[in-house]
């Protein structure tokens, strides 16, 4: 896969495999009743909405980082479930069409997908800071005062899940009391923070030891009903989905610089354009945000991304 290609767009799959769903950044295909393909775009979104152009080599990124991770915390929590099969594209993707989806594609189980996402926050920041500093609660959860930005929750990480909207919708921050009447079930709900939670506080040591701190993620959850089992699902501790810091230039009272689309974010901001659909980068926010990405895969991985793309796949 070359260095500099960039897929926004898989409609010429339609022809190989029967659409099911389109995301942001994901679609979906199904390859048979049991089994769907994940492909992970280089699309980007900020603000609940989706830019015109896309980051070279993201979805290849996050799909391996995501790999990554579920490798690490299966080790960690081994009856930790996930959805994840192989990186392995299907027979019915015909050869002239395979090259943009290897690293970028990955199947997985089909399963029922909670309709809730697991937020965990290890560190004051983003809407928490901003939620606490005017009402001194975090989603509904009362914070002992005085915290500064970017410190660390003396109890530890909490549970803020939120609810999972639909394209062109925006999340809610709700209380987990509700986010357990969403899931419909007391035991999943319960069985979801306390996975998110390990998953997190296991993700979180295994990064600050390679010099990132994760001050907050989101997971999300399915369900496998023949075996009445909570499995995680979709992409796992990525930059699209965490607040990946610097160890080294990590600071209470600051906003650190962070291994995300914080870049890209600011600059929507300051053109005015927070929420707006449709809107292209310029090519210095597309080469800074590739690179943050870069970094945290390789600071995570160990591996050096330009040997990761010489790999081969089937």
């Amino acid at each position: 896969m070359a260095s500099n290609q960039i897929l926004t767009q898989t409609n010429n799959l339609s022809g190989s495999l029967p659409l099911v769903a389109r995301g942001k950044v994901r679609d979906l295909y199904e390859i048979d009743p049991e089994t769907l393909l994940f492909v992970t775009t280089d699309r980007i979104s900020a603000f609940d909405t989706v830019f015109a152009n896309g980051i070279p080599n993201k979805g290849a990124l996050l799909s391996l980082m995501t790999v990554h991770w579920l490798d690490v915390l299966s080790a960690a929590i081994p009856s930790l479930r996930t959805h994840f099969l192989t990186l392995d594209l299907p027979s019915q993707i015909p050869a002239e069409l395979r090259a943009p989806y290897r690293h970028r594609s990955m199947q997985v189980r089909k399963l029922e997908v909670f309709k809730i996402e697991a937020i965990v926050r290890g560190y004051m920041a983003g809407s928490a800071w901003s939620s606490y500093r005017k009402e001194g609660l975090v989603c509904g959860i009362r914070i002992p005062p005085g915290l500064k930005e970017s410190e660390r929750f003396p109890g530890g990480p909490i549970y803020t899940p939120s609810t999972k909207a639909e394209l062109g919708e925006h999340d809610e921050n709700i209380h987990p009391d509700r986010a357990a009447e969403i899931v419909g079930s007391k035991k999943y709900a319960a069985r979801i923070e306390e996975l998110a939670l390990a998953l997190y506080e296991h993700a979180a040591a295994y990064a600050y030891e390679r010099g990132i701190i994760i001050a907050d993620t989101k997971f999300e959850f399915g369900l496998d009903r023949e075996n009445d089992e909570v499995v995680l699902v979709d992409e796992v501790l990525t930059p699209d989905n965490s607040r990946f810091w610097p160890r080294d230039l990590y600071q209470v009272g600051t906003a650190p610089p962070s291994f995300d689309k914080q870049c890209l974010r600011d600059w929507a901001i300051s053109q005015g354009l927070k929420g707006k659909e449709g809107v292209e980068m310029p090519e210095e926010v597309v080469v800074k945000t590739e690179e943050k990405y870069r970094e945290a895969f390789e600071k995570l991985t160990g591996r050096k991304w330009d040997e990761v793309l010489a790999e081969k796949t089937t």
